[in-house]
C-alpha cells in the first residue's frame, strides 16, 4: 500500500513536467504535420518559398555568416530551415544565436504553413517587433527573447490563436505594453515569458489578464516593474490556473506579504519570488495545498522570523517533494536554524546565506543525504563543524564562510568525494588543516580559507613532498601560517587560475616555475618574499591581477609585463620607472608606492589609455608632473604624494572629469590653485597639503565640487579669508586648512556641514574590495600626526589651527554633533567659548589653545562624555575648572596653563571656600549699597549748585528792589569784613612785636 502511494505521488510530480516537455515535441512534430509520412519521397522546398527566404535574408545583417549556407536549390537543407516532408512547405525557422541584425521583411507572410519561428539571441538593435508577426495563422511557437527588440509590443500578437509558446523576454532594449487584453485571445497558450518587459501601465490588472489562460503551464514575469500583488479574496484571480507548474515573479517591487491564493495552486512545482520585496507575516493558509512544490526561491526579500514558520509548515507538506530552498539575503531572518530542515528528504539545494541565523548547525541537517549545495555564509552561526559533515556524500558546494564558527575543522570533511567548492573564510578556526582533510577531495576546484588577520594561530600544514589529490582552479589561503618555504605542491594542479597566499608567513624567493603557470590572478602580498623579479613579468596567459605588495622584493622593476593590475607597493624596488612602461597597454591599475624609485615620471605613461588608478606615492621621484596625460580618460584615482615633484598642477588633471581622488601632498609644488581644478566635479578626496601653494582658497571649491568629502590644504602659504562657499559641501567630513596664513573670521555658516551631523557606519566585512587602493590620509589628532586608512570614512575633523583667524567662534559650530576633532589653536580668536558646546556629543579632541578667548569654561562642556583630549591653554579664561564627567580625568595642568583667571584642580590656584565666598558676597553687598548712596549724593550736589545759582540770579534780575537790597547788603558785609580784618591784623602785629621784645 505504501509503495502504491509513493508511485501515485511520483506520477503527480513528474507527469506535469513530462507533459510540458511534450509541448516542445508537439510544436516541432507539427512542423511535419500529423499527416506526414516519413517514408514518402522528399520533394524539396517550394520555389516560391525559397524566393521568400532569400528576400528575408536580403534585409538582414548576417554578422556571424551563418546564412552563407542559404545557397543551392533545396532550401529545406539550409541551416535553420525545416520543411514538411510531404508537401515541401517551410514550417520551421530556427535562427537562434545566428547573430542577425537589420530589418525583418514582411515577405515571411508568404510562408503560409510556418508554425515555428525562433529569432532569439540576435541583435536587432531596438527595432520594434514587426506588427505582421501577428498574421501567421498557424504559428504555434514564437520565441523573440534576447533579440534586442524594443518599443511597444504589438497587441496584434493576440491574433495567433493557435500559439502554445510565447517568449518575449527582453534583452538590452526596453519593451513595453499598453495593456494585456490581447492575451485572452490565446486560449491554448502553455508557456508565456514577458521577462523585463515594462508592465507598469498594466500592473493593476495583470492577474486578470493571465487568468484568461487556463492551459498555462509556465508564467515568467520577472523584472517587469510590477508593484501590485493582489491578495486572496472571494474573487480569486488565479482560479482558472489549475495546471500552472512554474510561476516566476522575481525582481519586481510588490512591497507586500505573500498572498494566500498562491498556496491554492496545487499543481505548482517551481515558485520564484526572489528580489520582489516580499515581507511580513505568512498567511494563515493550508500549506499542504502545495504537495508538488520542488523549488521555492524567496531570497533577497524582507522576510523575518516568519520565514522559520514557513519552513516548519513546508516540512510537513513538501517533505518528499521539495528539492531547492532559497531564503538567502533576508537580513531580518533570524533565530536558530529550525530542526524541521531535516524533514526535507529530497532536498538538494539549501541556501540561507546573508541572513541573521545564530546558534549551531542543527543535528537534523545530517539526514539531508541528497544535499548537493549547502550555503550558510554571512550569518552568525556558532560552534564547530559537526563531524557528521562527512555524511554528505553528494555535496558539491559547502560554504560556511563569515560566521562565528570556531574549533577544529573535522577530518571527516575529507570524505566529501563530490565536493568541488569549499569556503571556510572569516571564522575563528583552531588547530591545523592537514593532508588528511583533503584525502578524498579529488574533484575540488575552489578552496577558500581567508581568515581574519587578527587571528593567525591557524596552520595549514602539509609536507613538502605532498601531491594534492585534486586539480584546483581557485585557491585563497590568507592570514594563517602555511610555511616559510614557497609551497612546492602548487606545481601539481594543471588548471590553476587563481593563487592567493596572503600573509601566510612565506620567507623565500619566488620560484621560476611560478612565472610559467597559466594563471589569471596572483596575490602573494604581505609575506617576506625577497629577491628580484624577472626582467619580463609575463605569463603564458595574460594575467588580470598581480599583487606582490608588502614584501622585501628589490632590484629594478621589470621592463615589461602583460598584466592588467600590477601592485608592487611597499617593497625595496629602486632605480627609475622603465621608460617603456607605456608599452604595457593592458594596464588598468599601477601601484608602485612605498619603494625607493627615483628619476622622473616617464612620458610614455600617456599611452596607457585604459589606466584607471596610478599610485606612485612615497618614493623619490622628481621633476614635474607630465603634461601629456590628456588622453587618460579612464583615470579616476591619482596618488603622487610624498615625492620631490615640483612645478604647478598641470591643466590635464581635471580635464579627466571622472577623477574622484587626487593626492599631490608632500611635494614641492608651487603656484596658485589652478582654476582647472574646478572641472573635477566628481572629486571626493583632494589632498594638496605640505606644498608651497599660495594665493587664496578659491570659492569654486564649494561651488563646483559638490561631491567633496575630504579637503586637506594644510602646510601651504595660502592667504585671505576662508570662503563661505565651503559650507555648501554637504558631504565634507574632513576640512584641514591648518598651517597657512589665512585671516578673517571663521565663517558663521560652518555649522551647515551636514556630513558632520549624522553617523556613518563602517562596514565590518573581512573580505577586501576588489580595487587594490586603500584610501588614506595623515591628520593631526590629539596633538600627534596619525595615518588613517580603513576608518578614514568615519573620521570627522575640522583643523583651522596655526593661521591668523580672528573674531569669535561661530555659535553654529555646536550643531556639528558628530564632529570628532576640532582644532582652532594658534589663532587670534576672542570672545567666549560657545555656551552650547555640550551639544557636540561626538567630540573627542578639542584644541582652543593659544588664542585670546575669555570668560568661563561653559557649564555644558562636561556633558561631552566622549571628550578625551582637551587643550585650553594660553587664553584669558576665568572661573573654576569643572570637575564632573570627563573633566575629572584631565589631570595635566598644561591643559589650562597661562589662563590667569582659572582656578581649581589641576591648577595650584585655589578657588574660594563656600563660607568665604558668602562673607565676601555680604561685604560686596554692603559696599554696593554705600556706593549707591555716594552716587546719589554727588548727583544731588551736581544738580543743586546750578539750580540754586540760577534761581538767585533770575530773582535779582527781575526784581529791582530785591536787587538794590541785595547789593547794599553785600557792600555792608564787605565793609564789616574789611574793618574786622584790619583791626585784628593790627592787634596781631602788636602782640608779635611785644613777644620779640620780652623774648
Amino acid at each position: 500500500m505504501a509503495r502504491k502511494k509513493t508511485t501515485l505521488l511520483l506520477l503527480k510530480v513528474f507527469l506535469p513536467s513530462l507533459f510540458f516537455e511534450l509541448l516542445i515535441v508537439e510544436a516541432t512534430t507539427n512542423v511535419n504535420s500529423i499527416d506526414a509520412d516519413l517514408n514518402i519521397k522528399d520533394w524539396g522546398c517550394i520555389e516560391g518559398e525559397k524566393k521568400v527566404l532569400l528576400e528575408f535574408k536580403h534585409g538582414l545583417i548576417d554578422l556571424s555568416g551563418r546564412l552563407s549556407s542559404w545557397v543551392g536549390a533545396d532550401c529545406c537543407k539550409w541551416r535553420g530551415v525545416d520543411c514538411n516532408n510531404k508537401t515541401g512547405n517551410v514550417v520551421k525557422l530556427d535562427l537562434r544565436y545566428f547573430g542577425l541584425g537589420g530589418e525583418i521583411s514582411d515577405s515571411l507572410l508568404h510562408l503560409k504553413h510556418l508554425n515555428y519561428l525562433d529569432l532569439s539571441f540576435n541583435y536587432f538593435q531596438g527595432i520594434p517587433i514587426p506588427n505582421f508577426l501577428g498574421s501567421f495563422e498557424r504559428l504555434r511557437y514564437l520565441n523573440l527573447s534576447n533579440a534586442e527588440f524594443g518599443g511597444m509590443i504589438p497587441p496584434r500578437l493576440g491574433n495567433l490563436s493557435h500559439l502554445r509558446y510565447l517568449d518575449l523576454n527582453g534583452g538590452g532594449y526596453q519593451m513595453r505594453v499598453s495593456n494585456l487584453n490581447w492575451l485572452s485571445s490565446l486560449p491554448f497558450l502553455k508557456y508565456l515569458d514577458l521577462g523585463t518587459v515594462d508592465l507598469s501601465k498594466v500592473t493593476s490588472n495583470w492577474t486578470q489578464a493571465v487568468n484568461m489562460l487556463p492551459s498555462l503551464l509556465e508564467l515568467h514575469l520577472s523584472e517587469c516593474e510590477l508593484n501590485d500583488f493582489p491578495h486572496y479574496s472571494h474573487l480569486n484571480p488565479f482560479v482558472n490556473l489549475t495546471s500552472l507548474l512554474v510561476l516566476d515573479l522575481s525582481y519586481n517591487d510588490f512591497n507586500t506579504t505573500l498572498p494566500g491564493w498562491l498556496f491554492n495552486i496545487t499543481t505548482l512545482r517551481d515558485l520564484y519570488l526572489n528580489d520582489a520585496t516580499i515581507g511580513g507575516s505568512i498567511p494563515h493558509v493550508n500549506l499542504q495545498s502545495l504537495p508538488n512544490l520542488v523549488t521555492l526561491d524567496l531570497s533577497s526579500n524582507d522576510i523575518g522570523s516568519e520565514g522559520i514558520e514557513l519552513v516548519n509548515g513546508l516540512s510537513i507538506c513538501c517533505n518528499n517533494s521539495l528539492e531547492e530552498l532559497y531564503l538567502g539575503y533576508n537580513y531580518w531572518l533570524s533565530g536558530q536554524l529550525p530542526d524541521s530542515l531535516g524533514n526535507f528528504n529530497n532536498l538538494r539545494y539549501l541556501d540561507f546565506s546573508y541572513s541573521s541565523f545564530n546558534g549551531p548547525l542543527p543535528n537534523s541537517i545530517q539526514h539531508l543525504t541528497k544535499l548537493e549545495c549547502l550555503n550558510m555564509s554571512e550569518n552568525s552561526i556558532s560552534g564547530p563543524i559537526p563531524t557528521w559533515i562527512g555524511n554528505f556524500s553528494r555535496v558539491k558546494r559547502l560554504d560556511l564562510s563569515f560566521n562565528l564558527m570556531n574549533g577544529t575543522i573535522p577530518e571527516s570533511i575529507g570524505q566529501l568525494r563530490e565536493l568541488t567548492e569549499l569556503s571556510l573564510d572569516g571564522n575563528s578556526w583552531e588547530g591545523v588543516l592537514s593532508e588528511i582533510h583533503f584525502i578524498n577531495l579529488t574533484k575540488l576546484e575552489y578552496f577558500s580559507l581567508h581568515l581574519s588577520p587578527q587571528k593567525r594561530s591557524f596552520r595549514f600544514h602539509v609536507t613538502p613532498e605532498w601531491i594534492p589529490p585534486f586539480s584546483l582552479k581557485y585557491m585563497d589561503i590568507s592570514n594563517c601560517h602555511v610555511s616559510p618555504k614557497f609551497p612546492g605542491w602548487l606545481r601539481t594542479p594543471k588548471r590553476l587560475e587563481k593563487i592567493v597566499l596572503k600573509n601566510v608567513g612565506i620567507s623565500d624567493t619566488i620560484p621560476k616555475w611560478l612565472w610559467t603557470l597559466d594563471i589569471e590572478w596572483l596575490d602573494l602580498s604581505r609575506n617576506q618574499l625577497y629577491g628580484k623579479l624577472p626582467n619580463s613579468l609575463s605569463f603564458s596567459r595574460a594575467a588580470l591581477f598581480v599583487d606582490l605588495s608588502f614584501n622585501r622584493l628589490g632590484g629594478l622593476l621589470p621592463c615589461s609585463f602583460n598584466v592588467t593590475w600590477l601592485v608592487l607597493g611597499n617593497n625595496l624596488f629602486s632605480g627609475p620607472i622603465p621608460l617603456n612602461i607605456g608599452d604595457s597597454s593592458r594596464l588598468q591599475v599601477l601601484d608602485l608606492s612605498g619603494n625607493l624609485l627615483n628619476g622622473s615620471i616617464p612620458l610614455s605613461m600617456s599611452k596607457l589609455k585604459g589606466l584607471k588608478l596610478i599610485d606612485l606615492s612615497n618614493n623619490h621621484l622628481c621633476g614635474k608632473i607630465p603634461k601629456n596625460w590628456n588622453d587618460l580618460h579612464q583615470l579616476d584615482t591619482i596618488d603622487l604624494s610624498k615625492n620631490k615633484l615640483s612645478g604647478a598642477i598641470p591643466s590635464w588633471v581635471c580635464s579627466i572629469s571622472n577623477v574622484d581622488l587626487l593626492k599631490l601632498n608632500d611635494n614641492n609644488l608651487i603656484g596658485e590653485l589652478s582654476s582647472s581644478l574646478q572641472n573635477c566635479t566628481w572629486l571626493y578626496s583632494l589632498d594638496l597639503g605640505n606644498n608651497r601653494f599660495s594665493g587664496e582658497i578659491p570659492k569654486w571649491i564649494g561651488e563646483r565640487m559638490s561631491s567633496l568629502g575630504q579637503l586637506r590644504l594644510r602646510g601651504n602659504m595660502l592667504t585671505g579669508d576662508i570662503p563661505k562657499q565651503l559650507c555648501w559641501l554637504s558631504q565634507l567630513h574632513i576640512l584641514d586648512l591648518a598651517l597657512n596664513n589665512l585671516s578673517g573670521s571663521i565663517p558663521q555658516c560652518l555649522g551647515n556641514l551636514t556630513a558632520l551631523t549624522y553617523v556613518i557606519l563602517l562596514g565590518t566585512q573581512l573580505n577586501e574590495p576588489f580595487i587594490s587602493y586603500s584610501d588614506h590620509m595623515e591628520l593631526v589628532v590629539k596633538g600627534q600626526d596619525t595615518k588613517f586608512e580603513s576608518i578614514l570614512p568615519i573620521v570627522n575633523l575640522i583643523d583651522l589651527s596655526s593661521n591668523n583667524l580672528w573674531g569669535e567662534i561661530p555659535k553654529g559650530i555646536t550643531d556639528l554633533s558628530t564632529l570628532g576633532t576640532l582644532n582652532l589653536s594658534r589663532n587670534q580668536l576672542t570672545g567666549n567659548i560657545p555656551q552650547k558646546i555640550g551639544a557636540m556629543q561626538g567630540l573627542e579632541t578639542l584644541d582652543l589653545s593659544c588664542n585670546r578667548l575669555s570668560g568661563p569654561i561653559p557649564l555644558s562642556m562636561p556633558l561631552i562624555t566622549s571628550l578625551n583630549h582637551l587643550n585650553l591653554s594660553h587664553n584669558l579664561l576665568s572661573g573654576p575648572i569643572p570637575t564632573t564627567n570627563q573633566f575629572s580625568t584631565f589631570n595635566d595642568p598644561f591643559i589650562y596653563e597661562a589662563n590667569l583667571g582659572l582656578c581649581g584642580l589641576p591648577l595650584s590656584t585655589n578657588c574660594s571656600t563656600p563660607n568665604d565666598q558668602n562673607h565676601r558676597n555680604d561685604q560686596d553687598k554692603e559696599e554696593d549699597e554705600d556706593g549707591r548712596y555716594m552716587t546719589w549724593f554727588f548727583i544731588s550736589m551736581g544738580l543743586g549748585f546750578p539750580v540754586g545759582f540760577w534761581v538767585v540770579c533770575c530773582s535779582l534780575a527781575l526784581n529791582k528792589s530785591w536787587r538794590h537790597a541785595y547789593f547794599q547788603f553785600v557792600d555792608e558785609t564787605r565793609d564789616k569784613i574789611y574793618v574786622f580784618t584790619v583791626v585784628n591784623m593790627a592787634h596781631l602785629k602788636r602782640k608779635i612785636k611785644r613777644i620779640r621784645v620780652h623774648g
